[in-house]
């Protein structure tokens, strides 16, 4: 660990810093998340560089114990050089909420949108919580592991009513199985 790192690694003791890979993260309560971000602020991380949602059912192929969505921030400090990386879990599975920090970084205003969007987390205090990617009539979040991989509508334009429509997926499951097609005589020898 560089001592830059090294230095950091011992000023968010209290947040059970990991360093991997050369990256430090620290893990916050979603209690104190609002508080310990607007802390790290005052301490230098001026910029808010990333938010984003993660959803750890099935992670690494097995069962994840414990919560199972996660908000992941990623905060620079230009002057003192420095990346952090903090990760609060969504206590409650079935209505993920965590605080929003768009009071803090007015920059996590789109981030949350997103997250909201895909992963179907809530932001507590966002001023304008709605979808940014999918359509508003769309059903779901579709980067969740649970989320079909066709999905449940489908949406066309139809010539006789002059508009879209919605209706039910059509698309039939094929199996995706690559096929090596070569030409007839490939592995025989050839005459001189």
């Amino acid at each position: 660990m560089t001592p830059r790192l090294q230095k950091l690694f011992d000023s968010i003791k209290d947040l059970n810093p990991v360093e991997r890979l050369g990256a430090v993260t620290g893990e916050v309560p979603a209690a104190q998340y609002m508080a310990v971000c607007a802390r790290l602020k005052g301490d230098g991380f001026e910029q808010l560089t990333d938010l984003c949602g993660v959803d750890y059912g099935a992670y690494a192929d097995k069962p994840r114990e414990g919560p199972r969505f996660a908000v992941v921030v990623h905060l620079l400090s230009v002057k003192n050089n420095v990346r952090l990386r903090v990760r609060t879990f969504c206590p409650d599975d079935g209505f993920p909420v965590v605080a929003s920090l768009v009071e803090v970084w007015p920059s996590a205003n789109w981030f949350e949108r997103e997250a909201f969007d895909l992963f179907g987390l809530m932001f507590e205090g966002h001023p304008d919580l709605r979808r940014i990617l999918t359509d508003y009539g769309f059903v779901g979040h579709p980067f969740r592991k649970d989320f079909p991989l066709s999905g449940y509508v489908e949406m066309r334009y139809d010539p006789e009513q002059k508009r879209v429509v919605y209706q039910p997926v059509t698309i039939d499951p094929r199996e995706v199985t690559p096929r090596i097609v070569r030409e007839k005589h490939y592995a025989e020898e050839k005459d001189g």
